[in-house]
């Protein structure tokens, strides 16, 4: 049975805190709130996981950000990579209990806040976009991912359970314009040729959970091309969040598709089929990222790199693809 698409407003959760049925299916924008996460008191707590991650990429960098709860503990990072000589700047800080986080209830109602001693993380909506804004030693970026007006993103709940769910906006292929400074060295984020990419979610998460996340942002011949895939997380539940932008139409894929990759041997390319999908995806880099705090753990390998392949969408003719810069991610968290 397919997944509904939603076209009208409506509350993740219901007055007593549980997941409200009638919100579950996908949009092409941003239509539920959220507020009920993280304001249940004790009943919910621990559950709770509230974030807003950015990536933005470049033809010199590719830089990131993270401000989340996830209930009692705070977790941001900012992380800046030189694509030509593999040199990183990464700042990650973990508040326990949960501090120096602002987030708002619902997506883009309000600004969203990450600070620690070493670290300043600043997210504020604009009349045209969202201004980017984050700081480290030796590190810093101000960039500005334009929203133009046609464009559309995934929104999709995933449930697990009338207590256990996900609300997750994932936003492809926003153009991306500012500047971004290394060791005193500023350089351009050039528009036209730089993307950003949101991971917005809110939701209430099982314990211990696995998941891949693709995502990838360019132009091939004529066309801007976004890709969002997922897996693992979301398997049993009637949802999927896998869906490939053309130009500034999404089109859902409403079925899991097929990973293929080998954990032993990060540099082999990864294969992605299904749905109308056959993509390539060909790494340069692993990004690794280890949490060891009894009872938060976190296991995460981050490969970027470029896609390739074809899509084959029900409406229109196939479309061809390469050289799109993105990632994968392999993840295992206890939280």
């Amino acid at each position: 049975m397919a997944l509904r698409e939603l076209t009208e407003p409506a509350s993740l959760t219901l007055p007593n805190g549980r997941l409200n049925r009638d919100a579950v299916g996908w949009a092409r924008r941003p239509l539920l709130n959220t507020d009920g996460i993280g304001r249940d008191g004790r009943r919910f707590f621990g559950r709770n996981k509230r974030w807003e991650y950015w990536c933005i990429t470049t033809p010199t960098h590719i830089m990131a950000l993270t401000v989340s709860s996830v209930d009692y503990a705070a977790v941001h990072e900012m992380w800046v990579f030189e694509r030509d000589s593999g040199r990183s700047r990464d700042t990650a800080v973990t508040l326990i209990p949960a501090r120096g986080v602002r987030l708002p209830g619902t997506m883009a109602r309000g600004p969203a806040r990450g600070r620690a001693r070493s670290l300043q993380i600043l997210i504020d909506e604009t009349p045209t976009g969202t201004r980017l804004r984050a700081e480290s030693a030796g590190a810093s970026f101000d960039v500005v991912a334009e929203l133009p007006d046609d464009h559309e993103r995934l929104a999709v709940v995933v449930p697990w359970s009338d207590t256990r769910f996900q609300y997750t906006v994932k936003d492809v292929a926003r153009p991306a314009r500012g500047s971004v400074t290394v060791d005193g060295r500023t350089s351009d984020v050039p528009a036209g040729e730089s993307w950003a990419v949101l991971d917005h979610g809110r939701g209430r998460w099982p314990y211990d959970i696995r998941w891949n996340w693709g995502a990838g942002s360019g132009r091939t011949d004529s066309h801007v091309i976004g890709i969002q895939l997922g897996g693992q997380w979301t398997d049993g539940t009637g949802s999927t969040e896998n869906a490939i932008l053309i130009d500034d139409r999404l089109h859902y894929i409403d079925e899991p598709v097929d990973w293929d990759f080998d954990r032993t041997a990060w540099r082999r390319p990864w294969r992605i089929t299904g749905g109308g999908l056959d993509a390539t995806f060909e790494p340069f880099h692993d990004k690794v990222s280890r949490t060891n705090l009894l009872v938060l753990s976190s296991s995460t390998d981050q490969y970027f790199g470029h896609w390739s392949g074809t899509f084959a969408a029900a409406d229109r003719e196939p479309v061809s693809f390469s050289g799109i810069l993105g990632w994968v991610e392999d993840v295992h968290n206890r939280w």
